[in-house]
């Protein structure tokens, strides 16, 4: 079962990073992953202990379903990147069954390429969210009240690291279809 790790021409593993950019982005995203996973394992110990908070001691907790969603939320916006690098996002694999190879290879480019697009907007609007947000102050509208700038700073980053890495992977596609010709 390929994972996009393979090399859809002949079967081999994809090349290791070659530039600067390239193992700079590697480098980050092991760093994100890791802390990605500290994040996700401290939601699920903060909603465990706002269950058992709750239940046995009957003490009411306006901070813990919001400190969850932040901690997911920045968990999964920040390793995308990462998850893109091994092409691990869900995929229809059938399709590449059945298209051949230099059909796949234009597909994947042009699946890329608006992929690229997408995330980039993405990215400028989340910067721009996250400029609003720390201009203008803003808070969540719940009791606890945390600055909003902090889950916007989250998304921000991880949508522009996930575009990098984007960019990356079609410049190695490009650069790989003129090493063929």
């Amino acid at each position: 079962m390929a994972h996009g790790l393979d090399d859809v021409e002949t079967g081999q593993a994809a090349a290791p990073p070659r530039g600067a950019a390239d193992r700079i982005l590697v480098f980050v995203n092991d760093l994100v992953v890791k802390a990605s996973s500290v994040a996700l394992v401290a939601a699920g110990f903060v909603l465990t202990y706002s269950v058992i908070v709750r239940y046995f001691l009957k003490i009411s907790t306006d901070w813990q379903d919001e400190m969850s969603v932040f901690l997911i939320v920045g968990a999964v916006f920040m390793s995308a990147a990462a998850v893109q690098a091994l092409r691990g996002h869900v995929a229809i694999e059938t399709i590449i069954g059945l298209l051949p190879t230099r059909v796949n290879r234009a597909r994947q480019i042009l699946v890329d390429v608006a992929s690229l697009a997408f995330c980039a907007f993405f990215a400028w609007k989340s910067w721009t969210l996250l400029h609003e947000a720390w201009v203008e102050g803003y808070h969540s509208g719940s009791t606890w009240g945390p600055p909003l700038w902090i889950p916007y700073s989250l998304m921000a980053i991880g949508m522009t690291l996930l575009s990098i890495q984007i960019l990356l992977q079609v410049m190695a596609e490009l650069r790989h279809r003129d090493l063929a010709r």
